[in-house]
């Protein structure tokens, strides 16, 4: 009878995972208006990634396992509700992949250690943050769109920027929260706000500022945002 039980209670707990994927994909496309689509995914057992399940994509040298997009590709990434559940009715496990750039949000990333202590840098310094990504590798700051001339112009800008900061726009893609891709499972740092329209998002040349500054306010004359 306990076996049963328990059996019970798994399939309960995948279901609920499952429907909350789905739940997660439509309130980015629908509400946020955030291009997704879903990701590679893991298999279940074999090759190169989390806990020894290696991607579901062709590649057995994948470095990224489950958390890219594969099939479909970049391009089909939508924000049309009957798409995305037809998708995640197929594969209700699939990671959600946000397409960066357009008019959907941006990002700036950084190595999860690098990451938490910026995140303490920028809060003493008073700086207003959106949604912060959190993979068990690297954190991700959502800025507001910006274009690959923008960030070259900005960049150009700079005397120094830090070499471990990653930069995801037009073109680019990012893992979302609830789904588990290489290195564990993606969450978010700091949530959009519960009920709310479109999270609000930074400018990102505001973002690389502080990002400098608090880099270069080391104590030790060291940068915070090193790996």
């Amino acid at each position: 009878m306990r076996e049963i039980l328990g059996r019970r209670r798994r399939i309960r707990l995948r279901r609920k995972e499952r429907a909350a994927q789905l739940d997660a994909a439509l309130t980015c496309a629908t509400e946020w208006r955030w291009p997704v689509l879903p990701g590679a995914g893991l298999t279940s057992a074999g090759g190169r990634g989390t806990r020894g399940r290696g991607c579901a994509c062709p590649d057995p040298e994948c470095v990224v396992p489950g958390a890219h997009p594969f099939d479909p590709g970049l391009l089909a990434a939508t924000t049309d509700e009957r798409m995305l559940r037809w998708w995640w009715g197929n594969r209700p496990t699939a990671p959600i992949i946000l397409a960066t750039g357009g008019s959907a949000p941006c990002a700036v990333s950084l190595p999860a250690v690098a990451g938490a202590r910026a995140l303490a840098e920028l809060d003493r310094m008073g700086m207003r943050l959106g949604p912060v990504v959190a993979t068990p590798t690297r954190w991700s700051l959502l800025v507001a769109p910006y274009t690959l001339e923008r960030l070259g112009e900005l960049l150009y800008a700079k005397a120094w920027v830090p070499s471990s900061l990653r930069f995801h726009g037009e073109g680019g893609y990012l893992v979302l929260p609830p789904s588990e891709a290489a290195g564990g499972q993606v969450r978010w740092e700091r949530a959009p706000l519960p009920g709310s329209a479109a999270p609000w998002l930074p400018d990102v040349e505001a973002v690389v500022d502080a990002l400098v500054e608090a880099s270069n306010s080391a104590p030790d004359g060291g940068s915070r945002l090193a790996y």
